[in-house]
């Protein structure tokens, strides 16, 4: 997959995200602990966080490019790169599925640092889990 075509998406999603910053903020705090409080497994966890919480599904689909990379091009890019996805999601590792586009997914770190370890790597188990 086009790199630039997944950090445009990157971009498009975060600029869509930074309005109300502060009162999503709360919200997706609220939100994030209902669905670990529902969710049954790191998988389901995941999927909520990242269909809700983290709305990455408005970039990502599972097979296909919408905006972003599908997110089984992004598990696979991490699989066969040994990528570390919380440790990206939380700011602190280099991008490896589409550098072109960093900075325009630094603007989602504000949604994702404020992540629990056990969401980042709910979320990394639920798009390792389209390997399956």
């Amino acid at each position: 997959m086009n790199k630039a075509v997944f950090l445009a998406a990157v971009l498009a999603f975060a600029s869509c995200k930074k309005e109300g910053s502060e009162k999503t903020d709360q919200t997706n705090e609220t939100y994030s602990e209902g669905e670990s409080a529902k969710a049954k497994t790191p998988e389901e966890l995941g999927k909520q966080l990242f269909e809700g919480t983290g709305n990455c599904f408005a970039c990502h689909q599972p097979d296909q490019k919408v905006i972003g990379p599908s997110i089984k091009e992004i598990a696979k890019i991490y699989k066969d790169k040994n990528g570390n996805m919380v440790n990206f999601l939380k700011g602190n590792a280099e991008p490896i599925v589409d550098p072109s586009q960093f900075a325009v997914m630094q603007t989602n770190f504000a949604i994702t640092k404020e992540m629990s370890d056990e969401e980042l790597k709910a979320i990394e188990t639920y798009i390792y889990s389209h390997l399956k």
